[in-house]
């Protein structure tokens, strides 16, 4: 087998056989290193339904302490994702709604919002009010933090945060093209090592096929992350929306994003990994979460019910959650204690 994590251009051009080689050799460490199993999340920020699990409700909601604000507007989402979160745009209105949201049942929330032109989540004055809400409410706290500094990240694991989640983009060109910023590939690898000096459990993502649903810089970003030790790793893939500047692009097809994920494995054998919550949707999504089943992955959030049926017929032991899908790397440590 080809050593991909030192020739890119190869892995762009691997044939089918290929692929299902690297997908068996992903396949044979997550089952060596974790063994024969595998976690589906539903949080309620998405319905979902099949045959064999069901979204709660209220259990895992994301809030935007911007509103639908975003400095940014990258061309991928023009802040239309911000549309799907609940608002809560000062610090008191932040511990209201969790309280509120305890009172409904939740055990947890994604804390996120849109961007200052720094390419940062404006966290800073809301730190204060997340630690009450760990203290108080006893919630599960992801935080989506943007590119972030130290000061903010030993901030973070002081107020208890459980995760901090942080998008990793490869490209200068990227960066610049799609996000509209005015930063570079160093920015987002100084932000991964603030998380990991801070001590805080941090969550990269990888959106594949952010670059016009092309691969370009995958491979860099998984390089960068590999450096920190990250608690786990995200693959998610473009999804065209609606009435952004990239509505009409092809997402990347699933065999882009089952390479992205059988290289993730190779180059961090020993790091939970997950299939995100944002990918294509219609036919491809099936195809695309079979593929990353058979690639070994630790976890994936809002299976299609072909994945379910994969996994039990590898015989894969498989349990469902509603937490966020970051939290695979508590609930494998959590599996460890009970062996």
């Amino acid at each position: 087998m080809p050593n991909w994590t030192d020739n890119y251009e190869h892995l762009l051009c691997v044939g089918e056989t290929e692929l299902e080689e690297a997908l068996a050799k992903a396949q044979s460490l997550s089952w060596k290193n974790f063994g024969k199993r595998i976690r589906f999340y539903a949080p309620s920020f998405k319905y979902y339904k099949t045959g064999y699990f069901h979204s709660s409700p209220a259990a895992f909601p994301s809030i935007s302490i911007t509103g639908r604000f975003c400095t940014l507007k990258c061309k991928h989402c023009g802040g239309k994702v911000l549309n799907t979160m609940m608002p809560a745009a000062t610090p008191e209105q932040l511990v209201d709604l969790c309280t509120q949201l305890k009172q409904k049942g939740a055990i947890g929330c994604l804390i996120s919002g849109g961007c200052l032109p720094d390419g940062s989540v404006p966290l800073g004055r809301f730190i204060d009010a997340i630690a009450k809400v760990k203290q108080d409410l006893g919630l599960t706290v992801v935080v989506h933090t943007g590119v972030v500094e130290l000061s903010i990240a030993k901030r973070l694991k002081e107020a208890g945060v459980d995760a901090a989640l942080i998008d990793v983009i490869g490209s200068d060109e990227t960066i610049k093209e799609i996000y509209q910023l005015n930063m570079g590939v160093q920015d987002f690898d100084r932000s991964l090592e603030a998380l990991h000096k801070s001590g805080i459990s941090f969550v990269p993502h990888l959106l594949v096929g952010l670059h016009y649903g092309k691969l370009k810089g995958e491979f860099k970003a998984l390089q960068m992350i590999s450096k920190y030790e990250p608690s786990a790793v995200i693959i998610i893939g473009l999804m065209p929306i609606h009435g952004t500047l990239m509505e009409n692009v092809s997402p990347p097809p699933p065999t882009d994003i089952a390479k992205v994920l059988a290289m993730a494995r190779l180059m961090m054998p020993n790091t939970p990994l997950v299939l995100g919550c944002m990918r294509p949707k219609g036919k491809s999504k099936g195809e695309i979460d079979v593929l990353a089943v058979e690639a070994g992955v630790n976890a994936v959030a809002f299976p299609a019910e072909e994945a379910i049926k994969q996994a039990e017929s590898l015989g894969l032991e498989i349990s469902f959650s509603s937490l966020c899908c970051s939290q695979i790397y508590e609930d494998i440590r959590c599996n460890l204690r009970n062996v």
